[in-house]
């Protein structure tokens, strides 16, 4: 029994050690997740990016609106997350 946990403990300490650090920021005291500040500031680029479309009448032109919002919010996220904490 003691053989088995001391082969067990090494084992789980690795594979945990890939936990030790959150990229998180802080925000006026409190950590957020950098993936809700990315996702957060995509969306508020994306509805930017909707209203200069419709300011210049150019919404009509994109494709289906519930896919090309959906994938722009990601494509700002992901290149968020590249350029500032990668």
């Amino acid at each position: 029994m003691t053989r088995r946990i001391s082969i067990y403990v090494p084992a789980i300490c690795l594979l945990c050690s890939g936990c030790g650090r959150a990229p998180s920021i802080d925000i006026i005291g409190s950590f957020f997740p950098v993936w809700m500040v990315c996702l957060a500031t995509a969306i508020l680029l994306t509805c930017i990016l909707r209203l200069v479309l419709l300011r210049l009448q150019f919404e009509s032109e994109i494709g289906p609106t519930a896919l090309f919002y959906p994938s722009v919010v990601i494509l700002i996220s992901c290149l968020l997350w590249l350029i500032f904490f990668r």
